[in-house]
């Protein structure tokens, strides 16, 4: 590790010792290091190009209009791509858990929908893009496991009512959980450090959220810079993969 990089690791580390009220706000970055694919970076699913596929763009794949007017495209490519069954937590994750059980951490807001903050132990999870882990009939709204649409052997999967099995992730076009971005909101307007990783802060208006941050800590972890002005004394960036960086922080 060079100098600098040690110093904001250890200056990340004080941060967080004398800080009572930590919340974690987090996208796709924190993700990747389990072999999820991001969405944005050069190697991102956007940029990935599937030739079943090339005639449509990830948002409208990703679409509540595709869902509903091509659900056989949709599905296919839900299952293509979305799978994280298999995906295991990585540093990032764990760290943040133990940190919850530590009582500093009092949530996790995540932009993921793969459910691994929840896998490595953290309670504390808001998730305000949804998650693959749950499914619904989108007809009289019964509930189905999170394997239900991945292992169903129909083009579109159906209840026994005939209404479409949908995952509970939101969609391009389709609202954010009003319950989970009230709780996200909340608990950054009461934090006293807020720690932000993994995110290119892109993705609104979930991005927005850091505005109601009021505390006196602010950390930065992503691997590029994301231009946040932070104060010298109560701010420290980090450009470096959070599952590496958080390692360091249990050494």
């Amino acid at each position: 590790m060079d100098n600098e990089l040690k110093e904001k690791t250890l200056k990340l580390q004080r941060f967080l010792d004398e800080s009572g009220n930590v919340v974690f706000f987090g996208g796709a970055g924190v993700s990747t290091e389990s072999g999820i694919p991001d969405f944005r970076s050069k190697d991102g699913l956007y940029n990935n190009k599937d030739v079943r596929f090339e005639n449509y763009s990830p948002e409208y794949l990703l679409s509540h209009t595709c869902l509903v007017n091509e659900p056989k495209v949709f599905f296919e490519f839900y299952r293509q791509k979305m799978d994280a069954r298999n995906a295991k937590p990585n540093a990032a994750h764990v760290f943040l858990a133990e940190l919850e059980k530590t009582g500093k951490l009092k949530a996790v807001v995540t932009q993921n929908i793969d459910g691994l903050h929840q896998k490595a132990g953290s309670r504390n999870v808001y998730e305000v893009h949804g998650s693959t882990a749950r499914n619904y009939c989108m007809k009289c709204g019964k509930k189905f496991p999170p394997d239900y649409i991945f292992e169903s052997k129909e083009d579109i999967p159906r209840c026994s009512c005939g209404g479409i099995v949908r995952c509970d992730v939101t969609l391009y076009e389709e609202p954010l959980p009003e319950e989970a971005v009230e709780r996200s909101i909340e608990a950054i307007r009461r934090a006293d450090m807020l720690v932000i990783g993994g995110t290119s802060l892109t993705v609104y208006p979930a991005a927005s959220y850091i505005g109601f941050f009021r505390g006196k800590r602010l950390a930065v972890i992503n691997k590029d810079r994301l231009g946040i002005r932070l104060d010298a004394e109560n701010g420290v960036e980090i450009n470096a993969p959070i599952g590496e960086v958080f390692s360091r922080l249990t050494e």
